[in-house]
C-alpha cells in the first residue's frame, strides 16, 4: 500500500442500499426506508460522514458486509459497509416528521429566503439528478475527478443525500433550494478518494465562482501532513479558497464517545473553516459527533496549538441524528452524522449571503475578513446549552439559529 491518504465513507459506513423495483404498497404508498448513519473516523482515513442503517418495514431486501483495510503513513484505518432497503413512492412519516422538527429547531421557516444568487459547490461522491425531489434541478457545472464522465451521476449515494438537504424541492425541502449548484465528484464508488483529488476539486470550485464550498467529509490528521512530499493537500486548497473570501463548511467527524481521537476532522480543523458538529432532534449533543481540542497539546501527535474565539472547534452544531435524506435509487432514508449537519450550515450561510450579498466572495484575494465576521456572528447567535458558558468542545458556541444569524448581520431590520 502506498502513502496516499484516502477520503473514506466512514468507519462502520454503510453502502448505498440495494433497492428492488418499486412495488405497490397498501393504501397510502409509504417508504419505511433505511436509517443512514455516518460512521466514525479513523486516523488518516478521510471520508464523507454518512452510514446507512435501515429501519425495518414490510420487506428487507439484502445485507452485505465489506471490510477494507487501509494503511497510510503511520496509521491503519478500516471501513465497514452494510445495507438493506425497501422501496416506495413517498417517504415514511418518520422522515417527514424529522424534517419538520429540524426545520423548527434551527429556524429555517422564520426567514423568507431560498439561496437565490448564491453559488454553492458540493465536493462528494457525485449527484443523481433523477430523484423526484430533485425534479427541475439545474446543475450549473459538473466535474468528475474520478471517472471523467461528462454527465452527473452518483455511484455511491452519499453526494445525492447531501445535495438533497440543500436543494430538494419535493417531499424533502432543501434549506436553500434556489442556489446555483456546482458538483465536484471526488469520491469513488466505494466512498474513498485521494486527498490530492479532493484538493483539486476544491480548487475547481473556487475557480468556477463558488461562494460556499460544502465538504461533508474529513479525516484525522496523521503525524505527517497529508500528502507529505506528494503534492497539494485539501487543507491547503481550503486555505487558499478562504483567503479569497469563499466560505468552507466541513464536518467535525463522527468519532465521538469511546472512539474519539481527540480532535475534529481535517480540513474542519483549519482555522477559518466553519466546523460543524451534530445534535439530536431534541437539541442535545449527538454522541457520535467529534469533540474539539481547543487547549492545545504536544502529545499525542499531531501537535495542536490552542485555538481562540471565534475559531474554536467545532464552531456550532446542527441536525445530525435521524435526518431525512433522499437516496440515489429514488427513495428516502433517515441519516445519522455530521455530514448532514454540515449541509444544514451550508444552507444557512447561503441564505445569509442571499440577504447580504456584500459578504460573498468577489474574486479578490485577502478577503477573509468577511468570513471572520460571520464566524463572530455565529459565536454570538448560536443557541448554547442551558448551563453553557462560552465555547463547549462538544457543542461549539451552540445550535445553529438561522434567523438570529441573519438578524445579527442586519441589526437595523431585526
Amino acid at each position: 500500500m502506498d502513502n496516499k491518504n484516502f477520503w473514506e465513507n466512514a468507519e462502520h459506513q454503510h453502502q448505498s442500499p440495494h433497492v428492488v423495483a418499486p412495488q405497490p404498497l397498501p393504501p397510502i404508498p409509504s417508504l419505511n426506508q433505511p436509517d443512514v448513519q455516518d460512521a466514525h473516523l479513523h486516523p488518516t482515513a478521510m471520508k464523507p460522514q454518512l452510514d446507512e442503517d435501515i429501519q425495518t418495514a414490510k420487506k428487507i431486501v439484502s445485507f452485505s458486509i465489506t471490510l477494507i483495510m487501509i494503511v497510510s503513513l503511520a496509521y491503519t484505518g478500516f471501513i465497514l459497509f452494510d445495507g438493506d432497503a425497501l422501496t416506495g413512492y413517498r417517504p415514511g412519516d418518520a422522515a417527514l416528521e424529522s424534517q419538520e422538527v429540524y426545520r423548527d429547531l434551527i429556524q429555517v421557516d422564520e426567514v423568507n429566503l431560498n439561496g437565490a444568487g448564491v453559488t454553492v459547490c458540493i465536493v462528494d461522491s457525485g449527484l443523481n439528478p433523477d430523484h423526484q425531489d430533485l425534479d427541475g434541478l439545474t446543475i450549473s457545472k459538473w466535474q468528475d475527478f474520478v471517472g471523467g464522465a461528462n454527465n452527473p451521476y452518483d455511484d455511491h449515494g452519499h453526494g445525492t443525500s447531501m445535495a438533497g438537504i440543500l436543494v430538494a424541492d419535493g417531499w424533502m425541502k432543501g434549506i436553500a433550494p434556489k442556489v446555483e449548484l456546482l458538483v465536484a465528484k471526488a469520491l469513488a464508488e466505494n466512498g474513498t478518494g485521494d486527498d490530492t483529488v479532493v484538493a483539486e476539486a476544491i480548487d475547481w470550485c473556487a475557480e468556477n465562482g463558488a461562494h460556499i464550498i460544502s465538504l461533508s467529509l474529513g479525516g484525522a490528521p496523521g503525524i505527517l501532513p497529508f500528502n507529505f512530499g506528494t503534492g497539494r493537500s485539501s487543507a491547503q486548497a481550503a486555505e487558499d479558497a478562504m483567503e479569497s473570501g469563499i466560505f468552507v463548511i466541513a464536518a467535525a467527524g463522527n468519532d465521538g464517545g469511546s472512539d474519539d481521537d481527540g480532535d475534529v476532522a481535517t480540513p474542519c480543523s483549519e482555522t477559518a473553516v466553519i466546523c460543524v458538529g451534530g445534535v439530536t432532534q431534541s437539541g442535545t449533543h449527538w454522541e457520535g459527533s467529534s469533540v474539539g481540542d481547543n487547549n492545545g497539546r504536544i502529545w499525542p501527535l499531531p501537535i495542536l496549538t490552542p485555538r481562540s474565539d471565534p475559531h474554536k472547534k467545532p464552531e456550532l452544531v446542527a441536525p445530525a441524528e435521524s435526518v431525512a435524506v433522499i437516496n440515489k435509487e429514488g427513495t428516502w432514508s433517515l441519516s445519522d452524522g455530521t455530514s448532514a449537519a454540515t449541509v444544514y450550515v451550508t444552507g444557512a450561510i447561503a441564505l445569509l449571503l442571499q440577504n447580504n450579498p456584500e459578504l460573498a466572495a468577489n474574486g479578490t484575494q485577502d478577503n477573509i475578513a468577511n468570513i471572520n465576521q460571520v464566524k463572530e456572528w455565529i459565536e454570538q447567535t448560536s443557541l448554547p446549552r442551558p448551563t453553557q458558558e462560552g465555547h463547549d468542545d462538544e457543542y461549539g458556541y451552540g445550535l445553529l439559529q438561522i434567523k438570529a444569524l441573519i438578524d445579527a448581520a442586519n441589526p437595523e431590520e431585526s
